[in-house]
């Protein structure tokens, strides 16, 4: 081994994780300094960890980004990074510190399978971290990378079975029904008489992977090892033992398992949910007053009919005038004429 590792920051933060911790690779360097005293550091991560690690390790990550502690690769660098690894460390004919084979750069640095030039570590239960010496592994990229002396780009396009649609399951899988922790009553009463944010006294009932189960009368709860210390411890039994006995805090509820997720007061900040505001009670609008209503106005006399004017009587029409009696008519000479009948006189 060189006097100068380079370590494969974003590589060791992941070991046995799903995503990067910084915690983690501060550790895994605290130990391998322990153990190697005298051997220079460089510690490199890709230019992605700083947006996978936890929010609350961001502000932590910058800091020794400006002061040098940790080096990202420039942008648009191959493998994520790898290829920046490897060119430290041939240039400065350093160690890699990393779990990583690099087979698609076998062609180009054959110094990897050199002894001493690639150690691997890994966090042993009850131990700690151990570093090996170790030789990359060869597969189908590596045989190519060295068939043609050149970096291999993996071809991450799917394959024809992938693109396949996936197949309807005719039976749900086993585990889909999950199991429920605790009783239906006694989880409700336990529920509605301890809300998120409250504590509670627990005593140790069991351990698991993650975390350890507890008893809080007759319910069971969990706490997962993340909500036990800050940094987590590597397991529970690091801490406890059966049967000790603790407060905890309420960090949430699962109804559709009925658990109780549970932390170490301190570890975890726990939003307690706001009481409910009443809402203040309305006031009474004051009863409008119908306006009165106005006496209607005493019908007015009617007035006296206003008499005709008496219409004057026509003037009375002057009698038309006698008719002139006929005069006799005359006496014949010869016969005498009979008495001539008088008319009657007209009426007017």
């Amino acid at each position: 081994m060189t006097k100068h590792i380079i370590v494969d920051g974003s590589n060791i933060a992941t070991e046995g994780r799903s995503v990067p911790s910084l915690a983690q690779l501060h550790e895994a360097v605290t130990a391998f300094i322990k153990e190697y005293p005298t051997a220079k550091i460089t510690v490199v991560v890709d230019a992605t960890f700083g947006h996978r690690i936890a929010k609350k390790e961001v502000a932590e990550f910058n800091k020794a980004i400006e002061h040098n502690e940790l080096v990202a690769p420039p942008a648009g660098a191959i493998g994520r990074g790898d290829a920046f690894i490897l060119a430290i460390a041939e240039k400065a004919k350093a160690t890699v510190l990393s779990n990583d084979s690099f087979q698609e750069f076998h062609g180009k640095y054959k110094w990897l399978f050199d002894e001493g030039r690639l150690i691997g570590g890994k966090p042993v239960p009850h131990v700690g971290w151990v570093f090996v010496g170790r030789v990359p592994a060869r597969g189908e990229t590596s045989r190519k990378a060295v068939r043609t002396g050149k970096v291999v780009v993996k071809d991450h396009s799917p394959s024809p079975e992938a693109r396949k649609p996936m197949p309807v399951p005719k039976t749900p899988p086993p585990g889909a029904r999950e199991k429920m922790i605790n009783p239906v009553m006694p989880y409700l009463g336990f529920v509605e008489k301890h809300p998120v944010g409250s504590t509670v006294h627990a005593v140790v009932d069991g351990f698991a992977a993650n975390g350890m189960t507890v008893k809080i009368g007759d319910i069971s709860g969990y706490v997962p090892i993340r909500n036990m210390s800050a940094p987590p411890p590597r397991s529970a039994r690091e801490r406890f033992q059966m049967g000790d006995e603790m407060d905890l805090v309420i960090v949430s509820y699962t109804p559709s398992r009925r658990s109780v997720d549970l932390a170490v007061p301190g570890v975890v900040e726990v939003k307690k949910p706001a009481p409910a505001k009443k809402a203040p009670a309305k006031k009474a609008a004051p009863a409008k007053k119908a306006p009165a209503k106005k006496a209607a106005p005493a019908p007015k006399k009617p007035e006296p009919a206003k008499k005709a004017p008496a219409k004057k009587a026509a003037p009375a029409k002057k009698a038309a005038p006698a008719l002139k009696k006929p005069e006799p008519a005359k006496k014949a000479p010869a016969k005498k004429a009979a008495p001539a009948k008088k008319a009657p006189a007209r009426k007017t």
